[in-house]
């Protein structure tokens, strides 16, 4: 892997490379990375992760060995840092100054005493946290420290949310703690590093605006299976009642009765008109002409307002109204390149919502002709080709290379792909009661040891709640707890069995006796009325293409190599992967599906898998 990459950095070619779990691959591109700053000390390498626990992973193991094998063969000293999202770091502007929106100034604490003021209880919970929030970023910033949320004092989101904002809020230079600002050190200290590690979703804002901070001549993407995705939520804006409440509000001391009216006004029928409106996509009509009418009253506020660098206050809510503006204007201007939808939210109502059907061309005019790129992950190919994988990234025809460095297990031997042909296939009305029995006896002979991965928490819900009385098996489910902790309990545990969705498809490392066994309830397509998926759908078919086959078949066959790759992630682990859908077998598509998992011992008999199941975990 390391070759490979070291070529096409030389041959400034991009490189699509496939490395299996267990292969250390964070060492197979960190070490020609450091070899091409050691030749080129005036170049800069950029690494991508999507998670955060790889960044971490990357800044607390990888890059110390690596550099330290470095400086063993006698290379010089390489500048490094990790380089994280705005809101990652404390704002001394809103620490330091009531916040801008009257109806934030409840959470505002006014000293750093712990006493209370006459708007927060500060021997509250949230009111303890944000005290010592405020405390810890005071200390970092006396102390000339870079405060980073990894190192803060235990909190919650919201107590965090009273110390940071969003890089829309941020007013720059006209922040009067500027020079002490956290966030301009961190990317001062980025454009100084050789080497800068950071996230997919960096990379997307700083290729939107040019490279204007960093300037990598090599840009190394991992998990990079997930780059459209990201690229797709960083270009993705929402329009909610909430938004543009919060907006007004900020801008109502600077506005005369007659534009507050109107403002206000524009505001309440987009709020009525948006909660009458059905889910799903939107072309034109009522809810258009409520944003229509919303952005002109914007248009009048900004006006009102104006500008002055001088003034952050006054900066503060000119960002806010036109944060509003702009994403009014993008969803009235909406053409084929963007698909605009309702959508509903638990607690707080619908929302508006606006993103690109296609980002290929994004990511090709703006990151891969920027510099050499190096994508790779666990899982590029799919159906046994890296073509899907690199359209959506918009890599075609000749302009890149393609490897498949392997990987060190023996998949065949070490587990085992059951399929439960003999089940009803999955339909509307949830999991059936087949299904329920099967998921029942398959952890009951692997005594536990089990992921679950659901379609739909309300499945995983009822398949824990079955398993619970009808074994003596214990289950956590997701959202039960906080999930770090959940899992944590999970790999201490082997009798424990975790179920849950999403987030567990991708987000587990748990090897040895822990897992045992994966159950898959159903082949994972995207749900066939988000409109974001009938939207890319469409938009493959008018070009001539199938777009079942590139959209959802894509997306399924990524989620299934993702998920089954929970298995096994060591060369001792054993297993079972047990998916409860036939349609893997008997649809057309399933070879497809098949070809993008790893390639497992596979059987249809579940006598055999049971069986296997008890031999493994001594139950028998």
């Amino acid at each position: 892997m390391a070759e490979i990459i070291d070529e096409s950095i030389a041959g400034h070619r991009h490189a699509l490379i496939q490395a299996g779990t267990g292969t250390g691959k964070s060492l197979g591109y960190l070490a020609p990375a450091v070899a091409h700053i050691h030749d080129n000390p005036d170049s800069t390498v950029v690494v991508a992760t999507a998670t955060l626990a790889l960044q971490s992973q990357l800044a607390s193991k990888d890059i110390p060995t690596i550099l330290a094998a470095a400086t063993d063969l006698g290379l010089e000293d390489i500048s490094w840092c990790v380089l994280k999202g705005g809101s990652n770091y404390p704002c001394l502007m809103k620490i330091r100054d009531a916040p801008v929106d009257p109806a934030e100034r409840q959470y505002a604490l006014e000293g750093l005493s712990g006493n209370d003021d006459e708007n927060v209880d500060s021997s509250s919970s949230l009111g303890k946290q944000v005290v010592a929030l405020r405390t810890w970023a005071e200390k970092q910033a006396d102390e000339g420290v870079i405060a980073d949320r990894d190192d803060a004092p235990s909190h919650s989101g919201r107590a965090w949310s009273q110390i940071s904002i969003s890089g829309r809020e941020c007013v720059g230079q006209a922040c009067p703690y500027y020079d002490e600002c956290f966030v301009q050190a961190a990317r001062e200290r980025a454009t100084r590093s050789q080497l800068v590690v950071t996230n997919h979703a960096l990379v997307a804002i700083e290729a939107g605006h040019g490279w204007a901070m960093l300037d990598p001549d090599v840009l190394i993407l991992d998990e990079a299976h997930e780059l459209a995705a990201r690229v797709t939520t960083s270009r993705t804006d929402e329009l909610s009642p909430q938004t543009v409440d919060r907006a007004v509000r900020m801008a109502t001391a600077m506005l005369t009765e007659e534009t507050l009216e109107e403002v206000k006004g524009a505001a309440t029928r987009f709020a009525d008109t948006l909660d009458d409106a059905d889910q799903g996509r939107v072309r034109e009509g009522a809810v258009i002409d409520a944003v229509a009418d919303l952005k002109a009253a914007m248009r009048k506020t900004m006006t009102a307002i104006g500008r002055d660098t001088t003034n952050p206050r006054q900066e503060q809510v000119a960002n806010a109204v036109k944060e509003v503006y702009d994403i009014c204007d993008r969803m009235t201007g909406a053409d084929e390149s963007d698909v605009v939808w309702v959508s509903s939210r638990p607690m707080y109502g619908q929302q508006l919502v606006v993103a690109p059907i296609r980002v290929a061309d994004t990511i090709k005019d703006s990151i891969l002709d920027h510099q050499t790129t190096i994508l790779t992950s666990a899982t590029l190919k799919l159906g046994g080709s890296f073509a899907p994988i690199a359209a959506t990234v918009g890599l075609t025809g000749e302009d890149f290379d393609a490897e498949d460095v392997g990987s060190p297990f023996d998949y065949p031997s070490q587990g085992i792909c059951y399929v439960a042909t003999h089940l009803p296939p999955p339909g509307r009305d949830g999991i059936s009661e087949e299904a329920l029995t099967e998921i029942a006896d398959l952890v009951q002979a692997a005594d536990g040891h089990t992921l679950g991965l659901f379609s739909s928490m309300r499945a995983a819900e009822k398949a824990a709640d079955f398993v619970r009385y009808t074994t003596d098996n214990p289950v956590l489910v997701q959202g039960e707890g906080h999930l770090p902790e959940l899992i944590r309990q999970f790999v201490d545990d082997p009798r424990l069995s975790l179920f849950g969705t999403i987030s567990l498809w991708q987000g587990v490392d748990a090897p040895g006796d822990t897992c045992n066994l994966v159950i898959v309830d159903r082949i994972p397509f995207p749900r066939p009325d988000e409109p974001l998926i009938q939207a890319r759908q469409e938009d493959v078919s008018r070009r001539g293409g199938n777009g079942f086959m590139e959209v959802a078949a894509s997306h399924a066959g990524l989620m299934l190599a993702q998920g089954t790759g929970r298995l096994i992630r060591r060369t001792t682990d054993r297993g079972v992967v047990a998916i409860l859908d036939s349609r893997l077998l008997k649809a057309r598509y399933g070879s497809f599906l098949v070809t993008s998992m790893p390639n497992l011992w596979m059987t249809t008999d579940r006598t055999t898998v049971i069986e296997a199941l008890k031999r493994l975990n001594h139950t028998d």
